[in-house]
């Protein structure tokens, strides 16, 4: 059984993942899933809406679960892991999602090395997420499988050591924001020329979701920019100000903040 200690949306985005994994012909796998959520409201929506159980308890969840994924926020950890230290036993597979929190600092307090730490990100809620994974050599292949085929079932997925989960931070757990921000201003912008904020929405994230899909089939960036900007043209004349004001070196010194602050948080745990 898999457990999740913590019924947020990214363990909503999960369990969704794992059920839709099962496919049409495997009912009754929900079953396999349990939650636990001090939010009464929320858990009767998880049970309503997915058909799990849900628990009050997080040490039901350790009693009833080989693969327990802590989905809980990071300052909420040390009390979580306090809780349930005693019950962990050698042949759990813990899984951390929470930011910032190090495989040492939960190998610490859980007293097993079969702990694995993720970033996901937030288009995991429409299974296109970017999920990292870093753990010891301790894990099995078997284990390994188990847990990637619940990170594969939320978009893609990469298994990187644990020196890179900071940039990682700020490149995959913060570039929704980023990219987020540059759709409102790119909306913003629609308005000011004459357009309906409807439509100028409208027109920017199609053309985000378009633009990724391409360079989905493995076209470069530089290609396709190359392809879109003709000599002296509208594109040329836009890209010569994002030259001008400097945009590549902010969006370089914007991640390395964003790094900068995922060591730092890191450092408190």
């Amino acid at each position: 059984m898999t457990g999740f200690i913590g019924g947020g949306n990214m363990a909503e985005a999960l369990i969704k993942g794992i059920i839709r994994s099962f496919g049409s012909g495997a009912r009754g796998k929900e079953k396999e899933i349990i939650v636990s959520e001090p939010r009464q409201d929320r858990r009767d929506y998880l049970e309503k809406t997915y058909s799990i159980k849900t628990t009050h308890d997080n040490k039901e969840v350790i009693r009833n679960s080989k693969i327990i994924i802590l989905a809980v926020k990071p300052q909420n950890m040390d009390d979580v892991t306090a809780e349930i230290s005693d019950l962990i036993t050698k042949d759990m597979i813990i899984v951390s999602i929470a930011a910032g929190i190090t495989l040492s600092w939960l190998t610490a307090r859980l007293k097993t090395s079969k702990v694995i730490r993720v970033m996901p990100n937030t288009p995991a809620l429409v299974q296109e997420g970017m999920s990292v994974l870093s753990m010891c050599e301790c894990i099995h292949d078997t284990e390994m499988g188990m847990v990637r085929g619940i990170f594969m079932s939320i978009g893609k997925m990469l298994v990187l050591p644990e020196k890179y989960m900071d940039a990682v931070t700020a490149l995959s757990g913060s570039g929704p924001a980023f990219f987020a921000y540059f759709v409102e201003s790119m909306t913003e912008g629609g308005v000011q020329m004459g357009l309906s904020e409807e439509t100028a929405s409208g027109l920017a994230v199609q053309t985000l979701l378009g633009t990724a899909k391409l360079l989905d089939t493995g076209m470069s960036p530089k290609n396709l920019r190359e392809m879109v900007t003709s000599p002296k043209g509208t594109t040329a004349a836009g890209l010569e100000v994002f030259g001008e004001k400097g945009l590549k070196q902010i969006i370089i010194e914007t991640l390395l903040a964003a790094k900068k602050r995922s060591e730092e948080l890191g450092k408190k745990n």
